[in-house]
């Protein structure tokens, strides 16, 4: 049974649905959303229960030819790279149709974005064709750029251009680089990851052409860069996060982790022999990125912008860790993207309910919760221990791995231009963040 295409597709045909019964209630869309959620996140269970997790293999694999002329599939399989993320896709859309109950206008509209974003971050996190992946890292643009402008701030429309133009840039040159790939395979051009991996570990790709392969390495990272996002591409997300409903930080929380997934998915394993060499620099955006976005999240006063700058640096310390080249760290990073994204998401939906029920983001704006909503209280300061980092968290063990991963190298001196002050440095994000989060 296609179980990934039937979890890909699922949310997109609820989204049809709904944009067809655009006259029902206002309460029948609803259902037809939580009913579609809900069967994609029991699809996502059941590809998780099956999965044989002592194979590091593609498993649940499809191929079908799509373009065979240019050597294009429709190709799906899953690893234990992207199994959770797919698991925390489906979860986290679940929970984003729940928060959808405090949009009133064109509610119907509003959903299908949701569901079609859903369904296209899920066919991304699965894609085994380079230009698979690409067509549906592209189309995840155009429903939150929708959400963002239609049902956004006084500032949506300034927010939704600023998300859609650098995210669309970098994703300009990813598919130039993809296309170099592609043509240079032996024997005709083909975007099948799995072929392409092969041809790479037997050196052939970019045999005698390391200029060449820099290039196209750069063309892949900075469109991840700008995706993630890490410093210095992570501008935009600030002014997204502030100016949408509730349910688009929600959503891109997971969408951001396509940039770090396609670090780990392309860069490392189709680029070996310039990682190393792009090593210091990388690291060095990684811990500029911990740095920085722990200060401007620190001198913030909007709830929402703190979250944003919070994240980008947290993508430093998975940055840190996908870039160290080491098993802990790339480990470290990879758990990471799931810790973020429960907890970011958690924190997410607390602060849409207190926006639901004040208007404001403003922290000067509240004080007293803690008497009047215990329990909301106390799952705040859970999470935001969790975002420290604090032993016996989730958000502890990723970063922790990371940063070991950072000593690791730089301390046995495996890359060049590498030094213990790289992950000393790193080290101040934990205490920004306590900072700025307690």
């Amino acid at each position: 049974m296609p179980l990934l295409s039937i979890q890909i597709w699922l949310p997109l045909v609820g989204a049809v649905l709904l944009l067809a019964a655009s006259k029902a209630p206002a309460a029948l869309a609803r259902g037809i959303a939580w009913v579609t959620a809900l069967l994609t996140f029991l699809v996502s269970v059941g590809i998780y229960l099956g999965f044989q997790q002592d194979s590091f293999h593609f498993q649940l694999v499809e191929s079908h030819d799509w373009i065979p002329s240019l050597g294009i599939k429709y190709a799906l399989g899953i690893d234990g790279i992207s199994l959770w993320l797919v698991v925390l896709t489906s979860f986290i859309g679940l929970i984003a149709v729940g928060l959808s109950r405090y949009v009133t206008q064109q509610t119907h509209a509003f959903l299908a974005l949701v569901l079609a974003l859903e369904s296209f971050m899920l066919g991304a996190f699965a894609s085994l064709d380079l230009l698979l992946f690409f067509t549906f890292f592209e189309l995840t643009l155009f429903p939150l750029y929708f959400l963002i402008v239609i049902w956004g701030g006084e500032r949506r429309n300034f927010a939704g251009a600023k998300f859609f133009i650098y995210t669309f840039a970098g994703s300009i040159f990813m598919l130039i680089g993809m296309i170099a790939v592609a043509f240079r395979m032996p024997g005709g051009a083909s975007f099948d990851l799995q072929q392409i991996q092969q041809v790479v570990s037997t050196g052939q790709l970019w045999q005698g052409n390391t200029t060449l392969e820099t290039l196209v390495f750069w063309a892949f990272t900075v469109g991840f860069l700008i995706k993630s996002p890490s410093f210095p591409f992570h501008t935009w997300i600030a002014d997204t996060y502030s100016e949408s409903p509730a349910v688009v930080p929600l959503l891109s929380s997971v969408m951001a982790k396509l940039g770090t997934f396609g670090l780990l998915r392309f860069c490392l394993p189709l680029f070996p022999d310039v990682v190393a060499a792009q090593t210091p620099l990388l690291m060095g955006l990684a811990i500029a990125g911990i740095v920085y976005g722990g200060i401007l999240a620190t001198i913030q006063k909007d709830m929402r912008r703190v979250i944003a700058y919070s994240s980008v640096s947290h993508m430093g310390f998975i940055l840190l860790g996908i870039f160290s080249l080491m098993y802990s760290g790339m480990v470290g990073a990879a758990y990471q993207q799931i810790n973020h994204g429960i907890v970011a998401g958690g924190l997410i939906v607390l602060i849409g309910l207190l926006y639901e029920r004040r208007k404001t983001n403003q922290l000067s704006e509240y004080g007293g919760l803690k008497a009047q909503m215990p329990m909301f209280a106390t799952l705040f300061l859970i999470l935001t221990l969790a975002s420290v980092g604090l032993p016996g968290t989730n958000g502890f063990v990723g970063e922790f791995l990371s940063l070991l991963g950072s000593f690791e190298v730089s301390s046995h001196k495996l890359v060049p231009g590498l030094s213990l002050l790289y992950p000393v440095i790193a080290v101040s994000g934990v205490v920004l963040a306590a900072g700025y989060m307690l």
